[in-house]
């Protein structure tokens, strides 16, 4: 993807411990996700600057999860890249723990899905 110097200074500075996870294992399917949902390279490294935790979490387990479940309320490919761009924290957290009972607060407001969707992207 092409970090620049800069970057990389702020990771390593930042989120020295997150630099202990396999590049193969964690780092390459992340990235090679973020690109097949049609993320830009620019969008990939500022995405990855601004939540380094996204190698941490499972992306089998937690992130493409939370993509599909985003797909469910109504959200295509395009609002899903969209949503993950504006706040790439979203993919870490898990859906029963986090998302889910606030989208059932949104819910509960009144919102039906689409609006549900818009709200989030």
């Amino acid at each position: 993807v092409g970090f620049s110097d800069g970057e990389l200074r702020t990771l390593r500075s930042h989120y020295v411990r997150r630099f202990d996870v396999d590049v193969d294992c964690n780092i390459k399917p992340v990235l090679r996700w973020f690109l097949d949902l049609g993320m830009s390279e620019l969008e990939v490294r500022k995405a990855v600057v601004r939540c380094p935790m996204i190698f941490n979490v499972g992306l089998e387990t937690i992130s493409k999860p939370v993509a599909l479940w985003l797909k469910g309320l109504g959200m295509d490919d395009s609002q899903v890249k969209k949503a993950i761009v504006a706040c790439p924290s979203l993919i870490i957290h898990t859906l029963g723990g986090s998302l889910k009972p606030k989208v059932q607060w949104l819910k509960e407001l009144g919102m039906d899905d689409p609006q549900v969707a818009k709200t989030i992207t």
